[in-house]
This record gives structure tokens, sequence and C-alpha cells, in this order.
């Protein structure tokens, strides 16, 4: 799992494909059969996993900051668009 983004309102993790559980001294089944994303709101305390064709459209919205170097705001109000889906409260993150 990778941070990608984090501030005092959201946190994003990029959770890898075929990821191996970190500390295993032995090969293990994998983790994830594909890429997600998880968005967490702060605010709310909830937390949406983004797979499938919803990770790949949130891919092309990272490929597109990466490429345009948007500001806090822009990013945050990108990612207010995905929390409408979050039905998930964070326990525990």
């Amino acid at each position: 799992m990778h941070t990608l983004y984090d501030s005092d309102t959201f946190a994003v993790m990029h959770l890898l494909a075929n990821a191996e559980a970190e500390g295993a001294d032995e090969p293990s089944v994998p983790m994830l059969a594909r890429h997600g994303f998880e968005i967490v709101d702060k605010r709310r305390g909830k937390e949406v996993y983004l797979d499938g064709s919803w990770a790949e459209l949130f891919q092309q919205q990272i490929n597109a900051w990466q490429a345009n170097t948007p500001t806090q705001e822009e990013v945050e109000d990108a990612l207010e668009g995905y929390t409408g889906l979050a039905q998930h409260p964070v326990l525990v993150h």
C-alpha cells in the first residue's frame, strides 16, 4: 500500500495487485487480484475503495494531476466527488 495523498481532510492510498503481506517469511497467496484506491474522508470518518473501472477512472485522474500539477483545492474538490460513494465508516486506520 502506498500513500498518494494525505491532508487534514483526505487520505488516498494505492493498494497494489498481487502484493504479498509485509514481513512474510514465505511467498503467500496474493492479497488483491487487481489494484485499487482507498479514499478516506477524514471529516466524515468514511472511506471508499475503488477497483475495476472506478480505479481505472481514478488512475486517469491521477495521470492528469501529474501532467498539470493541480492546487490542493482542485485535488480536494475532485476527491469530494468520490466521497458520495463512501458508505463504510473508518473504524481502524
